[in-house]
């Protein structure tokens, strides 16, 4: 019988067996006898500590899904104050640890924070501060016991002896040394958010740093907003870390201090969907620093993604046409002035444009499509540029689509037609015969004129068409301020529009507001000269451009004013699940008879077609209903504004314009046109590729 085991089988076996009970008694004896105390001391150097994980914050998208901001890593250096100031080091080798660090961060082209408000140089005087910087200041004061009145030479004086900053380091050096230890001092002082000594450095940076073998300082894993956009920075805003006010707002949400939040804009108004949930993770590392275990006890929750209403194509080409029309009407304006002054007419001398706005909405949801606002900044250098923006005279740091108040001009006058028809003051066949000046009040020494006139018998859709003042001055006169401020209440001018950012309310000229104004003054009383300047959009009224783009789209709509929101969806962070969807909300509506609504739509196409708007749409492939729309400011130059919706016949999108010292409304034409030809263009476009896709199938 043959066996079933051979014995040559059982020799291998036995010496395969012995050779691997040799090795692993071999490394055993390495490990345990060898190297074993090597081993036990490593493993007693381990340092074990529990570490924020930063969550990173949501995405912003555009109404279509295009980024416009995201995130990307980085690395902060953090001031280790344990192995910087409780390990034995005195005040010389603190300060030569912290100077050597400043310094080789600026040499490989990255930047510490400094945040004393301090010369850096002398003589010191105190610099401008924020209101954050002179609360952290003053809390150092108290704390040193200097009043706050003390001279910034009183301060650098006390840092130097308080920090043991000896006289070997020059001015220039002491301020440095000085700043560093003064961010880390006055957050003991009022226990406010940790100090980070450098944001998003490069690799050099911390080699460079390694290299020297400073101590001192951590290497922190985070997050910084990066812009794939150049455009609608006033609405999209910047992050920034925590102050002491934030932090009563955000505590109660479990926020650190130490966290970065949105400041302005988009990124201030949905702080509630963008911010994540921070997560925690034990780290162990060798006494030389090297990682050697990491373990997630709270995995970090990354924010939820948001779309907005805006179209980032249709925004960029707005900003472009704004900026465009403004640069090259400024750059005629000078030369005009130039030959002006030089042939001694200073008379003909006019203002630059000083900024604009231009905004869209979708007629039938209210939803921004575009608000733009100019002059404008750069996001991705914002906080290099903030001081010298913040002094620019020309305010690029204000959206004026959302903050500037303007009197409207005749853009008011449609407002003005559907009160008066609603009312019945007047009717489609009412005439009103323009005689250039209206002279009702001429002995009280008040008698407007109608620029352009005399027009004439007109009807009220003949009247907006050539935009008549004596017509509007005679129906408010009829219809009263009363229902003059009824009607613009109902179109939400000089209301909130509910967008989510900052905005100015406005206000309508009403005798209540000016006995406030002008209190205790003789002229505080309420003429009939105020109503005839309201009927045309002057006077005391102030509204913004948005006001006037949701406006002109309740005008298209045929009396819905939608309330006015940026924010379209949310999503969660890796786009499972949907977390909000946004539903058009109508929060008033102009009730009136669709004949009122008619004769305004016909007059507002009759100024594209053959009245002050003409030359700018002629020969345009898209119909149009418009109002032009010029104010005296008291300047050489008039304000200038614009309202249009298209298509007529089935209105979408409604735009307003608004240029300070634009001279003419009807100018503004052309800006809008540009608009209105890309929103055109692009929708032809993307409906061909979808019908492409579908025969595809």
């Amino acid at each position: 019988m043959k066996k079933l085991i051979s014995p040559g089988r059982l020799v291998f076996l036995g010496i395969l067996m012995a050779a691997v009970l040799g090795i692993f008694f071999t490394k055993l004896y390495m490990l345990q006898i060898v190297e074993g105390n090597a081993n036990y001391e490593a493993s007693t150097n381990s340092i074990l500590s529990t570490e924020t994980v930063i969550a990173a914050r949501g995405n912003i998208m555009d109404r279509y899904g295009r980024l416009l901001v995201s995130n990307r890593n980085c690395n902060n250096l953090l001031i280790d104050v344990d192995e910087l100031f409780y390990s034995g080091l005195d005040d010389n080798e603190i300060n030569a640890a912290i100077l050597q660090m400043c310094q080789l961060i600026e040499s490989n082209g990255d930047h510490y924070n400094d945040e004393l408000p301090i010369t850096t140089s002398t003589p010191w005087e105190f610099t401008s501060m924020s209101s954050t910087q002179a609360q952290l200041l003053n809390a150092w004061l108290d704390a040193k016991g200097l009043p706050r009145s003390a001279t910034a030479v009183e301060v650098m004086a006390r840092m130097r002896t308080r920090y043991g900053i000896d006289g070997n380091y020059s001015a220039e050096e002491m301020r440095i040394i000085a700043s560093v230890r003064y961010s880390i001092n006055v957050r003991y002082d009022i226990n406010t958010s940790d100090y980070i000594f450098a944001q998003d450095v490069n690799i050099n940076t911390i080699t460079s740093l390694m290299e020297a073998d400073l101590p001192g300082f951590d290497v922190q894993v985070s997050y910084i907003r990066e812009y794939n956009t150049s455009y609608a920075p006033h609405l999209l805003g910047y992050t920034g870390l925590m102050d002491a006010e934030d932090y009563k707002k955000y505590k109660d949400k479990g926020y650190p201090m130490n966290a970065t939040i949105g400041k302005s804009g988009i990124e201030a108004a949905f702080e509630d969907y963008l911010h994540g949930v921070d997560g925690e993770a034990e780290i162990t590392r060798t006494s030389e620093g090297v990682v050697t275990r990491t373990v997630y006890t709270k995995v970090p929750q990354p924010g939820n993604n948001i779309y907005i209403t805006i179209d980032s194509e249709l925004q960029g080409a707005a900003e472009t046409a704004l900026a465009t029309y403004i640069e090259n009407a400024n750059a005629e304006t000078e030369r005009s002035n130039q030959q002006a002054e030089a042939n001694g007419k200073l008379s003909e001398i006019r203002e630059l444009i000083t900024g604009g706005a231009l905004v869209a909405l979708d007629v039938n949801t209210g939803e921004p499509l575009c608000i733009a606002s100019y002059p404008s900044y750069n996001l991705e250098t914002f906080w290099d540029d903030v001081d010298e923006l913040m002094h620019d005279k020309t305010n690029p740091l204000v959206n004026r689509a959302l903050s500037g108040l303007y009197s409207p001009g005749s853009t008011w006058k449609p407002c003005m037609a559907v009160a008066a028809l609603t009312e019945g003051f007047i009717d489609g066949k009412t005439t009103i015969n323009c005689t250039r000046v209206f002279d009702k009040y001429i002995d009280a020494g008040y008698a407007p004129g109608c620029t352009g006139g005399p027009h004439g018998p007109l009807t009220v859709d003949q009247a907006l068409t050539w935009s008549c003042n004596f017509f509007f001055f005679t129906v408010g006169d009829q219809i009263t301020i009363k229902n003059i401020d009824k009607y613009a209440a109902l179109f939400g001018l000089g209301e909130p529009t509910g967008i989510e950012l900052a905005e100015a309310s406005g206000r309508v000229s009403s005798p209540e507001y000016k006995a406030q104004l002008y209190a205790g003054r003789r002229d505080a009383a309420w003429y009939a000269a105020d109503t005839l300047l309201a009927s045309i959009g002057q006077g005391l009224t102030g509204v913004t451009p948005l006001q006037l783009a949701r406006y002109c789209a309740a005008l298209a709509n045929s009396g819905k004013v939608y309330s006015t929101s940026l924010l379209k969806s949310a999503s969660s962070y890796d786009y499972s699940e949907s977390v909000y969807e946004r539903e058009p909300e109508v929060m008033s509506e102009v009730k009136s008879g669709q004949y009122v609504w008619d004769l305004v739509h016909e007059g507002m196409r009759g100024v594209v077609t053959r009245g002050t708007a003409v030359n700018q749409f002629y020969g345009f492939p898209y119909t149009v209903a418009a109002k032009t729309g010029t104010t005296e400011t008291g300047n050489a130059t008039n304000d200038a504004f614009f309202i249009c919706y298209a298509p007529y016949e089935k209105p979408e999108v409604a735009v307003a314009v608004a240029i300070e010292n634009g001279s003419k409304g009807a100018n503004l034409g052309n800006i809008a046109r540009e608009m209105l030809q890309y929103y055109f263009e692009f929708k032809q476009s993307t409906q061909q590729t979808e019908n492409e896709l579908t025969m595809l199938h």
